[in-house]
């Protein structure tokens, strides 16, 4: 090493600590992010129990119903929704395109062709001075930035996760919307269920209105039970009118959904006796909850953030480029191909903050102040789910110990009817313990369905606050880095 060179070194070393040195007036001090996520004992979950079986990715095709298995799928094809959530998938990745090519050498060709007055009394003497000629530059120009302090690899990873926070998001569109065809197709089954008991109480009533009539034929009951009889029909025919109604916007809903439009989707009436029944957990599986995408996307905007809070830092420091062009200039067009014409340069440009006047201060508070929102925007989202699956957990259980006592009043109930309404064939009853009877029954039929359309109801909420089974190519990045700390 020469003398001169290891002072040319020397002294580019000096030029950059000074950088630093003055780079230290953009003070970063006292910008701390403060909102902490919540760890599974906070939110009273076991961290250590046993891992779950995954839940399946097409969890509805349990239920057993071929048509429900094609609504849903129509719906996954169709619906716009989806489509608008996938449109925001795509847009989230191509930020990150952008991204990654910030930390690329960017090379840009360049030609400029002008005509030019030049002054007689400017700083061109003549002959050039005072004659108008063309004057053209040809040259490739090319920059690299040095991301000495992570600024664009902080951007880059910001964007990554984003995009994976879109497609989480996706994902939880995909599971919202397979959930509320399941819903509203279950609720088309209970509407049915109850237009089948209404038909069977309007038979019931049209029997037991004959019976009234050969009884006041024989002298044996007045006119007031053959009213009270008669206007037991319309009231019965009224309610299957309304059951029809419900069933025709069920049909429009589920229409909607599925992206048809106002066409008949559903050919075959379901019925609930047709739907299997699920096998749900009995309490709570933290893992299966840490596989929600609401709580996946919200934990890769947490990731989002933290990159976010790197690049503001990264911002306080020197930028540094290398800078090169080479290429042809010359004044006079037919010169700019001569070996003469050539131009080059090359070297290092350094860019570094001294006086922002708090603009960096600023943007560094702002995404702490965002890092802080998406983490309590988390914590918060597993709250939800704690509540949402507990809520679930505890009406599916319910609703089962219900359906046992209800089909026992129900039977007890059947067979009151049935008493009454030999009794009064006999002459031994009155007709007034005959509609006593009867509504009773009648409730239980009513109450009957009810509790079996909330029971396959609340399995399907429960399949949805669970997540729905992650899909393959939405969830398998998502998982190994996020899924496995969701609760810490």
């Amino acid at each position: 090493m020469t003398i001169s060179t290891g002072r040319r070194r020397a002294a580019s070393a000096a030029a950059i600590a000074a950088m630093l040195t003055l780079a230290g007036c953009a003070d970063m001090s006292g910008i701390e992010p403060h909102a902490k996520l919540a760890s599974s004992e906070a939110v009273g979950l076991n961290a250590h129990a046993a891992a779950s079986a995954p839940l399946a990715d097409q969890w509805w095709r349990d239920f057993g119903d071929a048509q429900l298995d094609r609504l849903i799928t129509q719906a996954l094809q169709d619906n716009p929704s989806l489509k608008l959530a996938q449109a925001r998938l795509e847009r989230a990745q191509s930020l990150t395109e952008t991204a990654r090519a910030a930390s690329l050498p960017q090379v840009n060709g360049q030609l400029d062709i002008s005509r030019q007055r030049f002054s007689a009394t400017g700083i061109i003497p003549p002959p050039l001075g005072g004659t108008t000629l063309n004057s053209g530059t040809l040259q490739l120009n090319a920059s690299w930035e040095l991301d000495f302090f992570g600024r664009n690899r902080a951007a880059l990873d910001a964007a990554l996760n984003a995009a994976q926070a879109a497609q989480a998001d996706a994902q939880a569109a995909r599971v919202l919307l397979a959930s509320n065809v399941a819903r509203a197709y279950f609720q088309l089954a209970r509407i049915n269920d109850q237009l089948a008991v209404a038909k069977r109480v309007l038979a019931d009533r049209q029997q037991s209105l004959g019976l009234v009539q050969d009884r006041v034929r024989a002298g044996l009951d007045t006119q007031l039970e053959l009213r009270q009889s008669e206007g037991a029909l319309p009231d019965t025919r009224q309610q299957i009118e309304a059951l029809e109604e419900q069933a025709s916007l069920t049909q429009h809903a589920l229409a909607a959904l599925t992206g048809q439009g106002n066409r008949t989707v559903v050919t075959e009436a379901p019925t609930l006796v047709s739907a299997k029944q699920l096998a749900l957990p009995a309490e709570l599986p933290a893992d299966l909850l840490g596989q929600r995408a609401d709580i996946l996307a919200a934990r890769w905007r947490v990731e989002a953030a933290a990159h976010d809070v790197k690049n503001a830092k990264a911002q306080f420091y020197p930028n540094i480029n290398l800078m090169a062009f080479a290429g042809l200039s010359s004044i006079g067009l037919g010169r700019l191909l001569n070996a003469g014409s050539e131009q080059w340069s090359v070297g290092p440009a350094i860019r570094l903050p001294i006086f922002e006047a708090g603009r960096l201060r600023g943007n560094l508070r702002g995404k702490t102040a965002d890092l802080d929102a998406a983490v309590e925007s988390y914590n918060g989202a597993v709250l939800e789910a704690i509540h949402d699956v507990a809520d679930q957990i505890a009406s599916s259980q319910s609703i089962a110990r219900q359906q046992a006592q209800q089909r026992e009043a129900q039977a007890a109930a059947e067979g009151a009817y049935q008493i009454a309404l030999q009794r009064y064939g006999a002459g031994l009853g009155t007709f007034l313990n005959v509609l006593s009877a009867e509504g009773t029954v009648l409730n239980q039929r009513r109450l009957g369905v009810d509790l079996a359309a909330r029971a396959l109801d609340t399995q399907v909420a429960l399949m949805r606050a669970l997540g729905g089974g992650m899909r393959g190519d939405a969830g398998a990045a998502a998982a190994p880095a996020v899924a496995s700390r969701t609760m810490e």
